[in-house]
């Protein structure tokens, strides 16, 4: 199979630990992010996945394998579901944040095969970005964060003060 990879980036008004501490609130994701209907958390480092785009609908898991507060984090789907990326944030002027997003997954479907073709990912991805920053934006605060930090799926700093 061929694996697709999407890029996008977008400026947020908000500082980077307020996007940070947001994107690591992943049961929230079902508010911005087209097609994911639910996302539970599972453990510090694993979700589960209900999505339906396009008319097919998929459950998978995902695991973080690198988080590091205020910088970056990177997962890792577990099963038969091929999806990975890295999702980072970086200091902008006047307090702003750019977040840096970057996926690659293996569209196995034939409307998943034309809308890869045709780049429709691209555009709900850069869509969805935009209704994140609508959403943190217009809060100022997050909904909650997580302050852990993951490497090679394990945790370190586990510290139950660390969790907001």
């Amino acid at each position: 199979m061929s694996t697709t990879t999407i890029t996008s980036e977008i400026d947020v008004d908000v500082p980077i630990s307020a996007a940070y501490e947001q994107w690591t609130q992943f049961e929230t994701f079902p508010e911005y992010l087209t097609g994911v209907e639910e996302v539970t958390q599972l453990d510090d480092t694993t979700t589960h996945w209900t999505v339906n785009v396009g008319g097919v609908r998929r459950e998978f898991d995902a695991r973080i394998v690198d988080q590091v507060p205020d910088h970056h984090i990177t997962w890792r789907s577990l099963n038969e579901v091929a999806h990975e990326g890295r999702v980072s944030f970086h200091p902008g002027p006047e307090g702003r944040t750019r977040i840096e997003l970057s996926m690659d997954w293996e569209p196995e479907r034939f409307a998943e095969k034309v809308g890869a073709a045709l780049q429709v990912d691209d555009m709900i991805v850069k869509r969805d970005l935009q209704r994140f920053k609508e959403f943190i934006e217009s809060r100022r605060t997050p909904t909650g964060g997580w302050r852990g930090e993951v490497h090679g799926g394990s945790v370190r700093g586990d510290d139950p003060d660390l969790s907001v």
